[in-house]
């Protein structure tokens, strides 16, 4: 069943607190807007390239640096970093095109640092009651859904990121049985990532992250990750 668009997180206490980490992509933007329309939401915190301090995913210092500086608990953490064009270049369509310096580089931008994150953040989720977790991820990420081949330092990375949320949950769940973890799949979105690969033909980013939205407020707590895209369907790990 089709979620509804996003009228506010029912699923979290009133006044809940909010922080969406990349929030000057599309879809990061698209996630502060929709939660500071929530009466809700007590607070949202929007964190981007340079806010509060600088910081970068390849550098493990400047994160935790960050992350000192945010003042939680959060209830609701979305981190909506990641990039598919590194260095000027795009996803590798062949087996040829394999650059070791570039694969790294995707696995380090995609993976590793979206789990340094949540290993800094953990101590500031909520404790004793619902909390969400909340990672763009993709559905080329998916190991068993993969049917086309290609973009191979992506899908590595991006199924790399889900193992690290996978094994995060089942980690939070022994002191915060209440909360959610969650590798989201937005759908082809209308932003810089994308553009050129699709052009406009593509998801609106404020209608996607609506729906993700509404998505994470019906997912139940069950102890470990769940793969899920912006119509509230699994995906296969």
């Amino acid at each position: 069943m089709t979620p509804e668009l996003f009228v506010g997180m029912h699923s979290l206490r009133e006044g809940y607190r909010a922080l969406v980490i990349g929030a000057s992509g599309a879809l990061g933007q698209a996630f502060v807007q929709a939660l500071q329309c929530d009466p809700r939401c007590a607070r949202v915190q929007a964190v981007s390239r340079g806010q509060p301090c600088a910081w970068d995913l390849t550098d493990a210092a400047s994160l935790a640096a960050m992350c000192a500086r945010l003042q939680g608990p959060w209830h609701l953490v979305v981190d909506a970093t990641g990039a598919l064009t590194l260095g000027g270049q795009g996803p590798e369509k062949r087996l040829q095109e394999l650059d070791a310096d570039r694969l790294l580089h995707s696995l380090q931008v995609n993976a590793v640092g979206p789990a340094l994150l949540l290993q800094q953040l953990a101590a500031q989720l909520e404790r004793g009651e619902r909390v969400i977790w909340a990672k763009l991820s993709a559905r080329v990420g998916s190991i068993e859904d993969n049917r086309k081949g290609g973009w191979y330092g992506y899908r590595a990375a991006k199924a790399a990121l889900n193992q690290f949320l996978q094994t995060a949950a089942i980690e939070l769940a022994r002191q915060r049985p209440l909360a959610v973890v969650a590798a989201l799949q937005p759908g082809t979105v209308r932003s810089a990532l994308s553009q050129p690969f699709v052009g406009n033909e593509a998801l609106d980013p404020a209608w996607s992250a609506q729906r993700l939205l509404a998505v994470l407020d019906a997912l139940e707590p069950t102890g470990r990750a769940q793969f899920v895209d912006h119509l509230g369907q699994p995906i296969p790990w």
